[in-house]
């Protein structure tokens, strides 16, 4: 097949032909926002999951919706070694510049003046100015240097010139997980503000399984601020439409033997979905493409999972932290109890910590819970176990 017209996206937060399988979720976001709209209260929203299932993708579709709605919108990603003052400032100032004009109203020029206080701490020679001038406007309050306060003041005085037109603003935040202690209470506490005051204002979290724990240990009552939602694997239904839906836009078929043998070589994992379909695509003679096909694809497509998705997370551990993750492995796919892998190991849990913490930093692992450790990516153990038989 052409593999100019190849419908199939696997890459890292690439929008799928298909978005399948996730109408809930765009279902909530959808309804939250029309529902600030029409002043009413909704929850933010927390997407969990790990990597590889489509978080990132459903974020960005998700700041499409708003935006098109006209919301002001900022999708940023954290542990990026940015603060997130500095991401939010910088996703922040192209969408408030399209505001800036001679006309606007005091709303809008108040939000512009607390911007700009709000971005002293990252911007000290005003570079990110809008050319209005607001030294005749009131000062704010948004540089006192704490973030908690800072961010209210800033979520305030955005939403509520976003209002003047009938929308809101939505922070979308990536990887999330990674934030500090500080920047978590913030965001809780941005949210509990704006849902006790009535402000039009949406925080879209995504990030590994851990975040609501993390969350939790921020905030205590977190768990009543947000809309929780794990992402994971497709159902076969719908997994059998993310392979079939963007081949027929292409005007090319699957044979139904073909679509069960990728859905249960990949488990319904989105990405890997993507991966196994691009490979069959570029494999198959013609349409329609048919199980011999799937069959070659789905080698293809693992030895590129192998050599890229995997290998890449293995090669930046230490010989110390593989023979971790190899300890881990034995447990197969699901979480590990810490202890468990020490005395695989020999050692006690303390005198893992160290190796256990820069997996963890690295992203390589991730805490579901006390004592417990799990991988990040899907399938983890598979890799790892071939690694110990080759």
């Amino acid at each position: 097949m052409d593999e100019l017209t190849n419908p199939y996206s696997p890459g890292a937060g690439l929008r799928p032909a298909a978005l399948a399988g996730r109408e809930t979720q765009l279902r909530v976001w959808s309804t939250a926002t029309g529902r600030l709209e029409s002043h009413r209260t909704a929850r933010s929203v927390v997407l969990q999951g790990l990597r590889g299932v489509g978080k990132t993708v459903l974020l960005g579709e998700f700041q499409r919706l708003a935006s098109t709605d006209g919301w002001i919108t900022a999708m940023v990603e954290a542990g990026t070694g940015q603060s997130l003052r500095a991401s939010l400032a910088q996703a922040l100032h192209p969408e408030l510049a399209d505001l800036a004009k001679p006309s606007a109203g005091a709303r809008i020029r108040k939000a512009l003046r607390t911007f700009s206080a709000f971005t002293v701490k990252v911007d000290l020679e005003g570079t990110w100015s809008f050319g209005l001038d607001l030294h005749d406007d009131p000062p704010s309050a948004a540089n006192t240097g704490n973030l908690e306060l800072d961010l209210i003041q800033l979520g305030r005085d955005l939403s509520a010139a976003a209002a003047e037109s009938g929308t809101g603003l939505a922070l979308l935040i990536d990887e999330a997980q990674d934030l500090t202690r500080d920047e978590l209470t913030a965001l809780c506490s941005l949210s509990h503000q704006a849902g006790q005051r009535g402000w039009p204002l949406l925080i879209a979290l995504a990030g590994l399984p851990s975040l609501p724990r993390v969350l939790s240990e921020a905030k205590s009552y977190s768990e009543r601020l947000f809309s929780y939602h794990r992402i994971g694997e497709l159902d076969p239904t719908a997994a059998g439409q993310a392979l079939t839906f963007p081949a027929q836009q292409e005007g090319v078929d699957w044979e139904p033997a073909a679509v069960e043998f990728v859905i249960a070589e990949t488990a319904g994992y989105p990405y890997f979905l993507q991966e196994y379909g691009q490979a069959t695509w570029n494999a198959a003679p013609g349409s329609p493409l048919r199980l011999d096909d799937a069959r070659l694809g789905a080698a293809l497509g693992q030895a590129h999972l192998d050599q890229g998705f995997y290998r890449s997370r293995w090669e930046r551990a230490t010989p110390q932290q593989r023979a971790y993750l190899q300890a881990m492995a034995e447990d197969g796919n699901g979480p590990s109890l810490s202890s468990t892998v020490a005395k695989r190991l020999g050692k006690t849990p303390t005198a893992l910590g160290p190796a256990r913490d820069a997996l963890i930093k690295k992203g390589l692992v991730y805490a579901p819970e006390h004592g417990h450790i799990g991988f990040t990516v899907p399938r983890m153990a598979d890799f790892i176990t071939k690694q110990s038989t080759t």
